[in-house]
């Protein structure tokens, strides 16, 4: 998931390697294209970049300018724990990004910093902590049990994502959100659209503009609400006057967005596992492996394509002897960092058995993902219902006819033809 709140993670300080006096002259700056990229490799032009250095300078398709990009894991915690690279500062600038469409609203958590971070955060916390995600698993269970019962008793073939990885989360984060039934495929159409690089900067915008009128009449329909979904209680915090009406709208719509990277994630996850067999029978095999493979598959698993959003330096500052200055964009690639050798022996290949896996697949810092907690409980749903329940899936074409989706900003599998 997308979304930000704030971290309890630990963070290291910097280290003397990182933070010294100045003593490079800056990188050349690297173009890097928009990329459609099938199966699970890894980015090439990203690769490149982490052989090259510690700190590149990089170009994306949209956007103007050039960015700074670090990609080493303490690099990256750095960056994102360092009071000195604001996100808030990103409002109004045209960084280069990935993405044709960039228009965050006021008040976004993605886009804030301290303190206000930690007063929106509040607003919404009770849905994301422990508890408030537990709640979610009986009915996400016995939801999840229809839609395999239906996918079975209609047989092989079947598309898994049509059948289970996209309506899943879907109506997981539309329940913890308060979203009625009716309206949840209208919300789904809406997210694809502004996930979407190819469909333009238009589409992307209207999807957006109205997801927005649809969250600000449904919190205002739910001033003083005592539920613990998460409209419910932006329009009671909206009501005792802890945020905004645009604020509380600002935080929505990037929840509900964030929710439906699961199914990307976890189609990623089924493909490994499905064109791994080895992989697959040892956790059909081996149930109480499957939590530390599952963070291994995260720690893995190419979330994203590119990188995700930038920050700005409010001062100068040396990294590995370069000097950023004050109001040069930054970004991170967590994707790097969670295949930093130094942190992840033999990163490139996928192991099981991996017991220290501190990855930053949810990211690190203030803006860790909201929903985290969230993500790991319907990958774990989805995993062990299907392997358990269906013991024999497999891919019922080869691997590379497995189609993907094409001008995404997340990376996924459009289908996943599958048999049993």
């Amino acid at each position: 998931m997308t979304s930000d709140l704030t971290s309890d993670l630990p963070s290291r300080p910097p280290s003397d390697s990182a933070l010294n006096q100045e003593t490079a002259a800056a990188p050349p700056v690297r173009h890097w294209p928009a990329l459609d990229l099938t199966g699970v490799d890894f980015d090439p032009v990203l690769s490149e970049l982490m052989r090259e250095g510690p700190i590149n300078r990089i170009q994306l398709p949209n956007g103007e300018g050039w960015a700074w990009l670090v990609t080493r894991y303490d690099d990256v915690r750095l960056v994102t724990n360092d009071p000195r690279f604001s996100r808030a500062k990103v409002l109004g600038r045209q960084v280069t990004r990935l993405a044709p469409h960039f228009i965050p609203a006021p008040g976004a958590m993605s886009f804030v910093d301290k303190p206000d971070h930690a007063r929106l955060r509040r607003a919404v916390n009770a849905a994301f902590t422990s508890r408030g995600v537990e709640r979610l698993r009986a009915n996400a269970q016995q939801t999840l049990d229809t839609m395999v019962d239906d996918m079975l008793r209609d047989g092989p073939p079947a598309d898994l994502i049509d059948r289970v990885l996209a309506p899943f989360p879907m109506t997981v984060i539309c329940e913890l959100m308060g979203v009625p039934a009716g309206d949840r495929q209208t919300l789904h159409t809406w997210t694809q659209s502004i996930l979407s690089s190819s469909r333009g900067a238009e589409a992307s915008e209207r999807a957006k503009r109205d997801m927005e009128v649809y969250f600000a009449k449904l919190i205002a329909e739910r001033r003083g609400a005592t539920g613990e979904d998460v409209t419910s209680l932006l329009g009671a915090a909206v009501g005792r006057g802890d945020i905004s009406e645009e604020e509380a709208v600002a935080l929505a719509g990037p929840i509900q967005i964030g929710g439906e990277a699961v199914t990307n994630n976890t189609g990623q996850m089924l493909y490994i596992l499905m064109t791994r067999p080895a992989l697959f029978d040892r956790l059909r095999d081996e149930p109480s492996l499957r939590p530390q493979a599952l963070d291994e598959l995260l720690r893995y698993i190419p979330h994203r394509n590119a990188v995700g959003l930038s920050r700005i330096a409010t001062e100068d500052v040396i990294l590995h002897g370069v000097r950023i200055r004050k109001d040069d964009p930054i970004y991170v690639s967590y994707l790097a960092a969670n295949r930093d050798p130094d942190v992840f022996p033999d990163p490139d290949r996928i192991d099981f058995d991996r017991a220290a896996n501190p990855h930053v697949a949810f990211g690190h810092g203030p803006h860790y993902c909201v929903g985290g907690m969230l993500a790991r409980l319907e990958s774990e749903l989805m995993v062990n219902t299907l392997l358990d329940r269906i013991p024999t899936l497999r891919l019922s074409v080869s691997a590379d006819e497995v189609p993907w989706r094409r001008g995404a900003l997340i990376r996924g599998p459009e289908a996943l033809p599958v048999t049993w």
